[in-house]
């Protein structure tokens, strides 16, 4: 909500600076979002009016034009406007003036200056030169009763203040000027200026015939015939101003009248040419397939959930949202017909989102306007179509008021010490009565209890709640008392075998990982192809049709994340995420923290796309391949010792894909993006991704002292050859079965050999190993924590090692 300062201070003025207004508004509730001068700062800038404009000797473009400012003598000012001409009152720099800064942030002195061999002592502004408007189509044109020699900014009051509002939903009562008005009367007790509605004489006996058939949606309906107005007649500089200052733009002058007033009083209405309805109009639920042309060009489709207004022919309005363009003013109109009705917020709360657009009136009928003061409200528009629309032959007619199912209010309960208790301070019930009187509020006093029976205009008043925060906002936030929590406060230690997801951030951060956060809803293809998904969870009402169901993956947003700088020109990627995944597991039951049926895990998901390292001049540059992720997979779980088995995952290399296992538990899998991804993706390298189980991650063993070793240790190397089948982990597997962990200090496998491929008719060298062969050496650390060993237990435990390894491996040792 935006308005300007000195249209609030018609209605209540206050002893408060523009600060300190602000501040109690905020301190109530209603937040000052922004504040913000009407105009920027200039100077020596005055009325003029042009008394001669000559044709300039040595210029088709510009004009000599001779200025009063209400000085001893004109001023000579070389303008080249296309609209300077004699007779017009304009803005006038004199010598010596400061413009606005232009675009490069300086100011803009007015000297005296020769234009084509012609003096020019000041200058002629236009709205766009004064930063008034955008507007540099001429001269600022001003009224002609504009004084001579007043200052400008005096003149239009460009000294005002926009005050924008950030309003809550249950703060409807206060989105009109008189609305603020009314809440700055009450916290200052500043008077607030009444208002008036001048019955307008009636001079024909017309109605509209009007039928409301749905009182579900339009509990009152009210309207008037007024013949004869001029369209054509302009606007009033003061309306287009504050229209301006509101945020809205002059349009015609009964669209003006219309607009003006919603900002005025808070209430929408609209304007119909009374020519173009056929027979009367009727307010009902829409039916499917209807069609409607809007004022802002589009045509749009109802069903029976939107509201209408139509005629004997088709819909003329959406209702409480936007008018349609066959019944609107233009300027041919004579006739027309002022509409003003109380729709039910039900009714009208989310019907224009449906149509991807708001409007003013939407946003106002969709939380609530008073529905006693419609007859009121056209009595306003119809004194000022008259005042500015209005002929010698201009007649209005009388008032036309259905009231068919007006909302009743009930009377709200409020206990002073319930009050007290909830708001945390010491309330009597003389201050709660005056704080709810403050407010305009009908109050009946009992034993420690209030009574209020909301005004119409009140309509958010509907338990003690309600109440308490009135008291509370009228007492004043600020003096509420700084009290310790009563309450006894243990803190809760994190277990030291875990550790906070913040840390793991922090360890992915340090290998080089940015963290990127995306939404939880995704593009059903991901989920076919990424996951495997088949029947991914459904969103009801989606935000985009692209995000229709929720993620069971984190890898599809990181891939698009990655395309999204790939696209950008960046060379080098590696992004992860901490995020929920949403899986379908009916063994869920509903609690605080869950969903019947759906599982909701926590995971980490990283990629790494480019060269392995930044460049450098110390390494040769080369991509990022499996083994580089699978390092910092194994660094990120240290100091837990990670299993990786070959695997099949929808989204990874078939044959460059691996399990993820911790203590014989399954917790992620980590690989090359699928050949068949990577070409849908358009990526030239393929990425490689991990995606692993968060609490998993988070565990951390507790450390376990023990002494440093007093013998010396002693190393064995081995060189087995085992089938090409053979794997890392089965390997190491039976070194560790071979000998107990007093003896086994470590096991590192330090060389893998492979026989080259034999060419044709070659014969492979004796004891050279077989195709489908390879040959690795592994290095044994053996101690003891008793004694220094002795060869002879060294030999036994290497021969351990080689029984265990050709039992498990079906290795032998290498000649």
């Amino acid at each position: 909500m935006q308005f300007p300062e000195s249209w609030l201070r018609e209605f209540c003025n206050p002893p408060l600076t523009t600060q300190e207004l602000a501040e109690t508004l905020t301190m109530a509730g209603l937040e000052v979002e922004e504040l913000a001068p009407v105009a920027p700062p200039f100077s020596k800038i005055v009325v003029g009016e042009i008394k001669e404009a000559v044709q300039h000797p040595n210029a088709d473009r510009l004009r000599v034009c001779q200025v009063d400012v209400g000085g001893a003598a004109p001023l000579t000012i070389v303008c080249g406007a296309p609209n300077a001409r004699p007779g017009i009152r304009v803005p006038c720099a004199q010598v010596g003036a400061e413009l606005p800064p232009g675009d490069d942030g300086k100011p803009f002195l007015i000297k005296v200056g020769k234009l084509r061999g012609v003096e020019s002592h000041g200058m002629l502004c236009s709205a766009r030169e004064l930063r008034l408007a955008d507007d540099h189509g001429g001269l600022l044109e001003l009224p002609l009763d504009a004084p001579l020699g007043q200052d400008i900014r005096q003149y239009l009051n460009l000294d005002d203040t926009l005050f924008t509002l950030k309003l809550t939903p249950n703060l409807a009562h206060a989105l009109s000027v008189y609305g603020i008005a009314r809440e700055v009367a009450a916290l200052t007790g500043a008077p607030l200026k009444p208002l008036a509605f001048p019955v307008a004489p009636v001079g024909h006996a017309d109605k509209l015939p009007v039928k409301v058939s749905a009182p579900d949606l339009c509990g009152r309906f009210s309207g008037r015939i007024v013949r004869n107005v001029n369209t054509q007649a302009r606007t009033p500089q003061w309306m287009v101003e504050r229209l301006a200052r509101c945020g809205q733009r002059s349009v015609a002058p009964l669209v003006d009248i219309s607009n003006y007033v919603m900002f005025e009083l808070g209430r929408p209405s609209h304007i119909f040419d009374l020519d173009k309805i056929h027979g009367g109009l009727e307010v009902r639920w829409g039916r499917a397939g209807e069609q409607l042309k809007l004022l802002n060009g589009n045509t749009v489709t109802v069903d029976d959930k939107v509201g209408v207004i139509a005629d004997a022919h088709a819909v003329e309005s959406l209702a409480g949202i936007m008018g349609g363009d066959a019944t609107a003013v233009s300027d041919t109109t004579k006739n027309i017909y002022i509409e003003a009705a109380f729709w039910w917020p039900k009714a009208i709360a989310g019907r224009s989102r449906r149509y991807n657009f708001s409007t003013d009136a939407g946003h106002r009928f969709e939380r609530g306007v008073d529905p006693q003061l419609t007859v009121e409200h056209i009595e306003r528009i119809t004194e000022l179509v008259v005042q500015i629309c209005g002929t010698a032959e201009t007649q209005c007619g009388p008032m036309d008021d259905q009231c068919v199912n007006l909302p009743q209010a009930q009377p709200v309960t409020l206990r002073v010490a319930r009050a007290a208790k909830v708001i945390g301070m010491p309330l009597t019930q003389v201050q709660c009565v005056q704080a709810l009187q403050r407010l305009g509020l009908d109050v009946t006093e009992g034993e420690g209890v209030l009574t209020v029976v909301p005004p119409s205009y009140r309509f958010d008043l509907l338990i003690e709640e309600d109440l308490i925060e009135e008291v509370a906002r009228m007492v004043g936030y600020n003096q509420l008392p700084t009290t310790p929590p009563l309450a006894p406060i243990t803190p809760k230690l994190p277990l030291e075998s875990t550790r906070d997801p913040f840390a793991v951030r922090r360890q992915l951060a340090g290998l080089g990982y940015q963290e990127t956060i995306n939404f939880s809803f995704v593009e059903e293809r991901w989920e076919h192809e990424l996951a495997g998904n088949a029947q991914p969870i459904r969103l009801l009402n989606p935000i985009a049709s692209q995000m229709s169901v929720m993620r069971s993956t984190l890898l599809g947003a990181l891939l698009q994340v990655l395309k999204f700088n790939l696209d950008r020109k960046a060379e080098r990627v590696r992004v992860f995420e901490l995020g929920r995944v949403f899986l379908r597991d009916a063994s869920v039951k509903s609690s605080d923290t869950t969903v019947e049926g759906f599982h909701q895990p926590m995971r980490v998901a990283g990629l790494a796309y480019g060269a392995a390292l930044p460049l450098q001049w110390g390494s040769k540059e080369q991509g990022v391949d499996f083994f580089d992720v699978k390092g910092d997979v194994e660094a990120l779980l240290a100091p837990l010792q990670a299993q990786f088995e070959p695997a099949e995952h929808p989204a990874m290399h078939p044959g460059r894909c691996a399990r993820v296992r911790v203590a014989g538990r399954e917790i992620g899998y980590v690989g090359e993006l699928h050949p068949r991804w990577r070409q849908s993706w358009d990526l030239q390298q393929a990425p490689v991704l991990f995606e692993l189980e968060l609490d998993a991650v988070l565990q951390r063993p507790v450390p376990g002292f023990r002494p440093v070793a007093k013998h010396q240790s002693v190393q064995r190397d081995l060189a087995v050859v085992v089938a090409e089948s053979v794997t890392h982990a089965q390997l190491m597997g039976a070194i560790e079965a071979a000998l107990p962990a007093t003896t086994l200090r470590g096991a590192v496998l330090f060389d893998v050999y492979r026989p080259k491929p034999l060419r044709a008719g070659e014969e492979a060298a004796v004891g050279a190993l077989a195709q489908g062969e390879k040959s690795l050496a592994v290095r044994l650390t053996l101690g003891s924590d008793v004694a220094t060993l002795t060869e002879a237990e060294i030999e036994a435990a290497v021969q351990a090692v080689v029984e265990q390894l050709a039992a498990r491996t079906g290795a032998k040792l290498r000649a």
